[in-house]
């Protein structure tokens, strides 16, 4: 059996996110490395105020996923399998040796500034509660204004991304058709739609001077739940998720079939748990977030063992 570890997107973020991250000398060396890379103290990233920026709650949420990951790989952890969701990616590529972790840092502060810049107000995501895919697909169609599937997390819980008007009307649709409830989501651009295909090409030119590598983990991607082991490849899945589709169920059900028995979430939160546990019911899915770090140890501990 094999061990997943799973990176949060957008939305997962929380005031002081960084803050409460274990008080460990790895942890804050990885946040003072992430600090040297942007010129500017990450610390100051995760206030509610802070926040309210695209580009402070995608850097905070890269910081908060590696070092996590390598304060576990301090203890002896290690990954069979990586994914993130959304700006996840990027943090999973960097536990996967894919991808350096300044670089990273860079590059995702870049990713930030160009999705704020292009939709700085009026726009943003929606999730869609108890409607299947095709109902939701239906609504979109029939509603005038700018608005698409962004996020497929499970059979039922979908999420649209567009302007706040079309979003309005396509959530006031879907309540009438019987969704279980409809939450606009703390998001503030449009992602995985075709409105970012513009800062997705801007942010592909600035990959070209970068490097990267071939997984040493088993990378999945999040948009196509595919396995990427090119580096070009991974280049094209970071560079342009920001503006595709991600199947978060597709990706979970992937791993399932690969093997993986063990579901880890890196901070911050706990919703990709709770996704999870739809798909991994002959396995678990549990949450760095509030779980002590000597349980965690014996789980993962117990994956490897059964390994063997």
């Amino acid at each position: 059996m094999s061990t997943l570890w799973a990176f949060p997107g957008q939305g997962a973020q929380q005031p002081g996110m960084l803050q409460v991250l274990p008080d460990a000398p790895v942890v804050q060396a990885c946040i003072e490395q992430a600090s040297a890379a942007l010129g500017e103290d990450v610390r100051l990233l995760d206030s509610a105020e802070a926040l309210q920026s695209t580009r402070a709650v995608q850097l905070c949420l890269l910081v908060a996923g590696v070092a996590a990951s390598r304060l576990l790989s301090e203890r002896g952890h290690r990954p069979d399998y990586v994914a993130g969701l959304s700006i996840g990616a990027y943090a999973a590529a960097v536990v996967a040796g894919a991808l350096d972790f300044a670089d990273a840092v860079r590059l995702v502060a870049l990713r930030g500034e160009l999705m704020q810049r292009a939709y700085p107000s009026g726009y943003g995501m929606t999730a869609i509660l108890g409607l299947d895919q095709a109902s939701v697909e239906r609504l979109l169609g029939e509603v005038d204004g700018p608005v698409y599937l962004g996020n497929i997390n499970a059979e039922t819980q979908l999420v649209i991304a567009g302007s706040d008007a079309a979003m309005a009307a396509v959530a006031e649709r879907a309540r009438a058709l019987g969704a279980g409830g409809t939450k606009r989501l703390a998001i503030s651009v449009p992602s995985h739609c075709a409105l970012l295909d513009g800062s997705a090409r801007a942010l592909a030119e600035a990959f070209s001077g970068v490097e990267l590598r071939t997984p040493r983990v088993r990378y999945l991607s999040s948009s196509s739940a595919r396995l990427i082991r090119d580096p070009q490849t991974l280049r094209d899945d970071l560079a342009y998720n920001m503006s595709r589709v991600v199947d978060w169920q597709a990706t979970l059900v992937t791993a399932y079939e690969r093997g993986v028995r063990l579901h880890l979430e890196l901070p911050p939160g706990g919703v990709l748990s709770g996704l999870a546990r739809r798909i991994f019911d002959a396995g678990q899915a549990i949450a760095f977030e509030g779980a002590r770090l000597d349980t965690l140890d014996a789980m993962l501990r117990q994956e490897v063992s059964r390994d063997r």
